[in-house]
């Protein structure tokens, strides 16, 4: 049976700068848990909220990442398992298995994802008819708040004939650095929030999100970005923590490393 909204949280152990960040305790649970948890909020989702699609977790078969494979039960997601490095196979075998209509993108080091934003994103996506869309072109959300849907057609595509190491493993570049093959829309907030940075991908982005979720959880486990804008106003040296810390840099350094693979 074919999935209208497949969202692959692609996640693994493995991280150069922060070693098992997904699997950190936060808030009573993994820093995944806490993902899937706030994605399975998003009402075009998750059939629990009425939505028409499913979520499942993709990582590596490294054996690693055994444990993450045993925290989709717990999770009540599936889970898929395959290239640690080819992160585009990952995703286009995923929705193949799953026969996906659409993908959505979300990755496990954003425990502050919106589930109100991935309804906005998805929401325009099934409206315009396009085959790529998401709020990150340009940047105008927070860092961590990242959300992008596609076309099977699209995906299948991509993986057919990108042959870069650094389409290869960020998935969605080919699509958006190619608007004149891919229909696509972006969703822009309002204000610029881009400077401000809600991931984690270093020690002290973890400390940064251990603090959020100790002021913010136990009161309102469902706290979206309007509460979060509050906290911070009302504790603005909080968002010093790792604010020096440059948008992107995964991204940037494999482009720069850039090579031909072989698939």
């Amino acid at each position: 049976m074919a999935v209208k909204n497949l969202c692959i949280i692609q996640a693994r152990y493995g991280s150069n700068r922060l070693p098992g960040k997904v699997l950190l305790p936060l808030g009573g649970k993994t820093v995944i848990e806490q993902v899937i948890s706030r994605v399975g909020q998003a009402k075009k989702i998750d059939h629990r909220q009425g939505g028409t699609g499913k979520i499942i977790l993709a990582t590596t078969t490294k054996e690693e990442d055994d444990a993450l494979e045993k925290i989709c039960p717990k999770a009540g997601v599936d889970c898929f398992r395959g290239s640690e490095d080819d992160v585009l196979d990952r995703y286009y075998q995923a929705a193949k298995k799953f026969k996906a209509e659409n993908i959505i993108r979300i990755t496990g080091d954003c425990p502050l994802i919106d589930p109100e934003i991935i309804d906005k994103v998805v929401d325009l996506y099934e409206k315009s008819g396009v085959d790529y869309a998401t709020n990150v072109i340009p940047p105008t959300f927070p860092d961590g708040l990242d959300t992008e849907i596609f076309s099977f057609a699209a995906l299948e595509k991509a993986w057919r004939e990108t042959n870069l190491a650094s389409q290869r493993e960020h998935v969605t570049i080919y699509l958006w650095q190619n608007p004149e093959i891919f229909k696509q829309i972006h969703l822009k907030n309002d204000i610029n929030l881009s400077k401000r940075r809600w991931v984690l991908d270093n020690p002290e982005d973890y400390e940064f999100m251990k603090l959020v979720y100790s002021k913010l959880y136990p009161a309102k486990p469902n706290f979206n970005l309007a509460d979060l804008l509050k906290f911070f106003a009302d504790n603005p040296e909080i968002e010093k923590i790792n604010n020096m810390i440059k948008r992107n840099e995964g991204l940037k350094k494999s482009l720069e490393e850039d090579k031909i693979i072989k698939k």
